[in-house]
């Protein structure tokens, strides 16, 4: 009578593996929604960083010029490397200067220094390591959207949704209308 006892007592009834089933159920429906709000944390914590170091780079490029990026043409004078090609209010203008070696006079240059004197010279700069903007991390578009308003106030596009930039106030927002988990606007960081 032992044998048969300790025979049909070797697997898990019904209602035990139910009670399984539902504790591992509870225990996900806690641990997913944690792992999805991470993900938007990092997210909004890569657009900060973001943000922050392309403002740092345009800073200094004001600091060292007196405009923004893409108020002036980025092309133009005698350069031994690449020069820029980026007209006055364009989203290249902006890339060429910040990415490049430039002069007083906004031009850029993918050289320092040509050899020929100080004439020809690229003492500024670059204030980015890379030519090309990162995604928004937000909208995963890198897209750059030069405004020429001078409005301290700029907000974001129902267009494009990238990067906002304005070359007379220096402003540079996500160009992004929509809000973060906690309501407040992506283009009002």
């Amino acid at each position: 009578m032992k044998d048969l006892t300790s025979q049909l007592q070797k697997g898990f009834t019904l209602v035990e593996l139910l009670i399984v089933v539902i504790i591992l159920a509870l225990l996900a429906a806690i641990v997913v929604p944690q792992f999805a709000s991470s993900t938007d944390d990092a997210k909004e914590a890569a657009l900060d960083t973001t943000l922050a170091n392309v403002r740092s780079a345009i800073d200094l490029y004001y600091q060292q010029h007196g405009h923004y990026p893409s108020a002036v043409v980025s092309s133009g004078g005698a350069c031994a490397g690449t020069a820029g090609t980026g007209a006055v209010d364009s989203d290249t203008a902006f890339l060429d200067q910040l990415a490049y070696y430039t002069n007083a006079a906004g031009q850029a240059c993918t050289t320092k220094d040509d050899g020929v004197g100080d004439a020809n010279a690229y003492p500024f700069g670059p204030y980015l390591k890379k030519r090309e903007l990162s995604a928004n991390p937000i909208t995963n578009v890198s897209t750059l959207l030069i405004a020429n308003a001078g409005d301290l106030n700029l907000n974001g596009t129902a267009a494009d949704l990238g990067w906002r930039f304005d070359n007379l106030s220096g402003k540079f927002i996500a160009n992004d209308t929509s809000n973060d988990p906690s309501g407040n606007p992506y283009d009002d960081r």
